[in-house]
């Protein structure tokens, strides 16, 4: 815990449970199935598909355990304007005590700030050995978020 902020770890895994990634977090809100949490990219600048990824960038990142993606809403590290949304579609977020872990499968959906979106790693989705129902379930995540994300979006209304 910092302060009064309580500080969690998000540990991402691939599809066969090995952790791929892990970062500190400050949690914002905690709701029975979701959390918000704030935290800083931690990789240097990276341009990705037409937007700056800078590091020190301001993410706001919620998480489910009731639904099969999380979402990422990015602002600026210097003048914290919103840059856009990253989607990951993942297996259900498991909430415990000092960490957030999620099974990532793949797909990513990119928003851009005029509505645009962008499905992202598709050939790595389709080489995941996974079962039939774990990709149809995918599959309708993704379709989910591009639902939602046809209408204006705020992180703010979701948790």
């Amino acid at each position: 815990m910092m302060g009064n902020m309580e500080e969690v770890w998000v540990i991402k895994k691939n599809s066969y449970g090995n952790e791929t990634w892990r970062y500190a977090g400050k949690v914002l809100q905690r709701h029975e199935n979701s959390i918000l949490i704030e935290a800083f990219f931690n990789r240097p600048d990276t341009p990705f598909h037409g937007m700056l990824l800078g590091l020190g960038d301001r993410f706001l990142e919620l998480y489910f355990n009731d639904r099969w993606y999380n979402i990422f809403e990015i602002h600026d590290r210097k003048t914290d304007t919103l840059k856009g949304w990253y989607c990951n579609v993942t297996c259900p977020a498991e909430f415990s005590d000092g960490a957030i872990t999620y099974v990532d499968l793949a797909l990513d959906l990119l928003i851009f700030l005029d509505g645009r979106q962008l499905v992202l790693d598709e050939d790595e989705f389709t080489s995941l050995d996974i079962s039939p129902e774990l990709g149809l379930r995918a599959r309708q995540s993704l379709a989910e978020l591009v639902e939602l994300f046809k209408k204006p979006f705020s992180i703010g209304k979701q948790t």
